[in-house]
């Protein structure tokens, strides 16, 4: 008999998340993950342009049909 009482509050909690899901502080969210905010991604992607840049040299020079270095694979 002690059910209801439980199952009325899960009711009770589940209509609070279906009907009052507007109040996320999106701000707050993003400090406690420790997101840095737009500004700092741009700096990620100069780095990440700069590293393919880097390594776009090394494709050039070793490219897919350079793979062949002599060796056997094994298979026959």
């Amino acid at each position: 008999m002690g059910r209801g009482r439980a199952k009325a509050k899960q009711v009770k909690v589940a209509r609070q998340l279906k009907y009052n899901s507007g109040g996320t502080d999106l701000d707050r969210l993003r400090d406690e993950l420790g997101v840095g905010d737009s500004s700092s991604d741009d700096d990620a992607d100069d780095r990440n342009d700069e590293l393919a840049d880097r390594y776009a040299d090394y494709a050039d020079d070793y490219g897919a049909g350079d793979d062949d270095d002599g060796r056997t694979s094994g298979r026959r």
